[in-house]
Parts: structure tokens; C-alpha cells; sequence
């Protein structure tokens, strides 16, 4: 049996892409008989330790909170009583890097989830670091093709890059009530376009919102919480939008699949490549949703193929992400078609199983022998 830790700033049930990934992943490399961990961040000054799923997680007294960056010494401390064949760190995440980098042990597994894009000041102070963590990296597993070919920083490295996708547990959204479908029509209304995320800069939400005024009837509802809700809230406001954004909140994630099945179309409209790949898209997807994303030369445009998954339009631009919705809410012909072509999508390249083999595989290849 080996010994794998996972290292990043937030784990399950703080909502994310990134934490509901980890989660996904070490339940299933768990119940595969790796003993694997998972060291994070504390909400708060005190080191918890907690199982969830069957996975140890510790959470290590956080002191302050910087740039999006937990700030905890205690989780220097906790990696360095780890003894481990595999620390798996999440990037980007300074804190669990310099951690590892100050006493180095076990083989080195990254996950590329993005650059670091809107933190300018702390990336020209961090660029240092991320130059010796690559460096050190054993293998960099990074999310798309297109991500590797686009991020100036993982350049230098190509040899130890693997190209692993996240992968996702269809299943849940295959089979779903009806009728808890019809409720959620009955509370957001018809036809629906929906986002599903946190409300972070990036995800370009207010070009959504500023969209909705070309897009006659159709109703928007937004999924979730995060920084930018009030601001969002003021743009609805200044629009004269407020009947037709509807603000749901967090949704457990049990109830999400009858939630994206009550929708019509799915948006993604993110504006900065801080937006990797877009977990949500491979649940709408799941769930026979036609899709429309951006292109920001990340997975975004590996995971939604124009034309037959959804449709990709520019960035930033509000009358294209119209255009879009409008051409797919007025056929829905072709909303079927395309929600049955991302489903098979889903199905074939992006499963839970796929994902857990290829990083086997991955750690097969740092520790010299196969699993």
C-alpha cells in the first residue's frame, strides 16, 4: 500500500471546483486501498482533525486570509510530521508549496489546476517559488491540452507534464425524479438559462447579466454565493432585471441534478483563464444540457465542443453570449442533440474511473513500480 497526501487550502464542504475534485478523487483512490490524506486549512485558529468519506483530513489553524491565500503555520508543521511515498499538492497554493519545498521528502505529484492570473504583485514575488516547485515537481498532471500549451509557466517544464482531465461521477445526474424536476421549473420559471458556481471575478458573470437584456423572456437563475453577490445583485438592480434573475443560493449537491435538468441552457460565461475547465460544464453535460462557454484557451473549449456539445464565443462580450443563448432557446431540436452529444461526452472522457487510473498510472510512473 502506498501513502498519498493532498495538500491544498480548502477542502470539502467548502464549496469549489478544486475541492469538490479532491474529494472525488481521494474517496475513490481510498476505497481503491491507498492510503491517502488530505492536509488543508482550518475556517478558523484551531487544527481540526476530521474523517470524511473514510478520508483522514486535517485542517491546520489558519492565521489570516491574503491575495486568496490562507496564510497557516500550522500547516508547515502538520506536512512535516507527514511521512508519505506521494505528497500530491494542488497548485496554485503558495503556502502548501513553500511547506514542501522547506523540507522535502517523498516523491513530488502536482496538479496544474491554473495560473495565478489576477494576484500580479504576489505573482512577481511567488514567481521564484513557482520556478523551484516545477523544478522539483517529479510529474505535473494539468487538466487540458489547451492549458498546457497556453500557461507561459509550465513551458519549461513539458517532459513532466501529463495531460489528466478532471473526471466527474455521471451517474448521479443520469436518474433523476421527475417531479422534483417540475418543482424547480415550477420555482425559476421557463425558458431558463442557469449558472451554477461561485460568484468570483472571473466566472464574467456580469457579462451574463448584462446579456439577459438581449435575450427577451428567458429567465436567468444563479447558483451559489461568493465575493461578487452583492456587486451582482447592484447590476441586476441597474438593469430593471429583477424579475428575471433569480439569486437560489447554495444548493446541496444532491439537489443539483434536478436543478440543471430544470434548465434549458447552460452558461459558463468566464472572462479570465483563472476559469482552467469548468467542472460545472461537465455537469450540465451530465445532465443533457447544451452548453455555452468562452474561449479563454483553457479546458473551457476541450471540455464544450463548439457545434456539437454547445456553443464558444468570444470573452467579454455580451451581445455574443446572446446571440448564443437566443439561437439554442429557439431550437430546441438542436438543444436535444447537443445535450445528448455532451452527455456521451461526459460518459466517454470525463468519469471519475478514468480520472483515478490515469493518476494510478501517474503514480506508478514517480515510484517506478505499476498499480
Amino acid at each position: 500500500m502506498i501513502r498519498v497526501v493532498h495538500v491544498y487550502k480548502d477542502f470539502h464542504p467548502v464549496p469549489g471546483g478544486i475541492e469538490g475534485h479532491i474529494r472525488d478523487l481521494t474517496v475513490r483512490l481510498r476505497q481503491l486501498g491507498v492510503d491517502v490524506s488530505v492536509l488543508v486549512t482550518s475556517p478558523d485558529r484551531t487544527t481540526r482533525r476530521e474523517t470524511w468519506f473514510g478520508v483522514p483530513v486535517t485542517r491546520a489553524a489558519r492565521m489570516a486570509h491574503l491575495a486568496s491565500t490562507p496564510v497557516s503555520l500550522a500547516l508547515f508543521r502538520e506536512l512535516w510530521r507527514t511521512s508519505a511515498d506521494i505528497y500530491h499538492l494542488h497548485f496554485p497554493y503558495p503556502v502548501g508549496e513553500l511547506a514542501y519545498l522547506l523540507r522535502p521528502r517523498g516523491r513530488l505529484v502536482i496538479t496544474y489546476h491554473s495560473d495565478i492570473v489576477r494576484q500580479r504583485t504576489l505573482l512577481r514575488l511567488y514567481r521564484p517559488l513557482l520556478g523551484r516547485v516545477l523544478a522539483r515537481a517529479d510529474a505535473i498532471l494539468v487538466t487540458s491540452p489547451q492549458y498546457l500549451a497556453s500557461s507561459p509557466f509550465l513551458q519549461a517544464v513539458g517532459p513532466k507534464c501529463r495531460v489528466v482531465p478532471l473526471g466527474m461521477d455521471a451517474g448521479r445526474f443520469a436518474s433523476v425524479e421527475p417531479a422534483a424536476v417540475d418543482a424547480w421549473r415550477a420555482k425559476l420559471g421557463q425558458p431558463l438559462i442557469l449558472f451554477v458556481g461561485r460568484f468570483r471575478y472571473y466566472k464574467g458573470l456580469d457579462y451574463l447579466i448584462a446579456a439577459l437584456r438581449l435575450v427577451p423572456d428567458a429567465r436567468l437563475a444563479l447558483v451559489g454565493s461568493g465575493p461578487e453577490e452583492a456587486r451582482l445583485r447592484r447590476l441586476v438592480g441597474e438593469y430593471g432585471l429583477e424579475s428575471r434573475v433569480i439569486f437560489v443560493g447554495d444548493v446541496p449537491d444532491g439537489e443539483l441534478p434536478a436543478v440543471y435538468r430544470a434548465a434549458d441552457v447552460y452558461v459558463l460565461p468566464a472572462s479570465e483563464r483563472s476559469e482552467a475547465f469548468g467542472v460545472s460544464l461537465l455537469e450540465a453535460m451530465a445532465a443533457g444540457l447544451p452548453v455555452v462557454s468562452t474561449e479563454l484557451g483553457t479546458g473551457t473549449s476541450y471540455v464544450n465542443r463548439h457545434g456539437e456539445t454547445g456553443l464558444v464565443v468570444p470573452p467579454r462580450d455580451p451581445a455574443a453570449l446572446a446571440a448564443a443563448i437566443t439561437e439554442l432557446l429557439a431550437d430546441p431540436e438542436r438543444r436535444r442533440a447537443m445535450g445528448a452529444a455532451g452527455r456521451r461526452r461526459v460518459e466517454a472522457e470525463f468519469t471519475l474511473d478514468r480520472l483515478v487510473k490515469d493518476v494510478l498510472r501517474v503514480y506508478g510512473e514517480v515510484l517506478g513500480r505499476p498499480f
